[in-house]
């Protein structure tokens, strides 16, 4: 039984870490843009896929998973051209714009059904056996998903602390107006928000296609413990959604002992509902 909860953490923190860098695209495009954007998961989707296109042709993985990151940030760039730069000169309202990114996300993923059909799909990758690490089978894939979600967040926090793009972008999620007063180029700022989401998002959906079958409705099923993540880390917070990440993917891998699979995102959000209880803000400061 131990060894058996000992192998559901280590599950759980390969998803918290899928969870984590798509979790963070998802609050920075709240945080600065004020947008709840339901079509997240299937940009990430999109990034699994557009993987798995350029793998196909007999590229490296690693060098698949870039050229993934650039298709992806292009459709979100693109969405940002036709969509939301629009719904912000007329001051759209919260409600139209959640509406807009539920139609945006039906549109991605039947896009996807169309192009690659409904079945899943795998990786061209040679078969690596698993390392038993203290009695616990652990998939190289896995390690791989930690590693680079780590490195990921490490770049990020780099970018938000050091350089003048994440001081604009902490500037511009504290008030927009008053930092375009102040001589910052929101409009900048607004791209580099779609660019850093738009990798992290993409490399999400990337390493999630590592660790199991590339499928249409993948981010789909990721959205609600995307959202959960937020909330529970604190809406805006990057730092936030990582934490909240790893617990929500720690807690529905390991809820499975007692409840099976089918209740994992129900896990996800009775925690978040119970630590709002708690602490109505989430577990930090909503900022970034």
């Amino acid at each position: 039984m131990n060894a058996q909860f000992a192998q559901l953490i280590v599950n759980g923190i390969a998803l918290g870490s899928i969870i984590a860098l798509a979790s963070v695209g998802l609050t920075l495009t709240y945080g600065i843009l004020r947008l709840s954007n339901f079509a997240h998961g299937d940009f990430l989707t999109l990034g699994a896929y557009l993987t798995l296109l350029v793998n196909s042709f007999g590229v490296n993985i690693w060098l698949s998973m870039v050229i993934a990151a650039i298709g992806t940030v292009a459709a979100m760039l693109l969405s940002e051209k036709l969509l939301w730069s629009h719904m912000r000169s007329i001051r759209a309202t919260s409600t139209t714009l959640i509406i807009i990114s539920i139609g945006l996300a039906l549109f991605l993923r039947n896009g996807i059904i169309l192009i690659w059909g409904g079945s899943n799909k795998t990786y061209d990758l040679p078969v690596v056996p698993a390392m038993d690490i203290l009695g616990v089978r652990v998939p190289q894939n896995q390690l791989l998903v930690l590693f680079l979600a780590v490195a990921a967040i490490v770049a990020l926090h780099y970018i938000l602390q050091n350089t003048k793009i994440g001081k604009g972008m902490r500037a511009v999620a504290d008030d927009l107006d008053l930092a375009r007063v102040s001589g910052i180029n929101v409009d900048k700022i607004i791209l580099w928000t779609w660019v850093i989401a738009g990798t992290l998002t993409s490399l999400g959906g990337s390493m999630y296609g590592l660790i199991g079958a590339v499928r249409p409705n993948m981010g789909w099923y990721l959205i609600l413990p995307l959202f959960a993540s937020v909330i529970l880390g604190g809406i805006g917070n990057p730092y936030g959604a990582i934490a909240g990440a790893f617990i929500i993917g720690i807690a529905q891998e390991t809820s499975t002992v007692l409840l099976g699979a089918q209740y994992k995102q129900g896990v996800a959000l009775l925690l978040m509902i119970l630590v709002l209880l708690v602490r109505p803000k989430g577990l930090f400061k909503g900022t970034i």
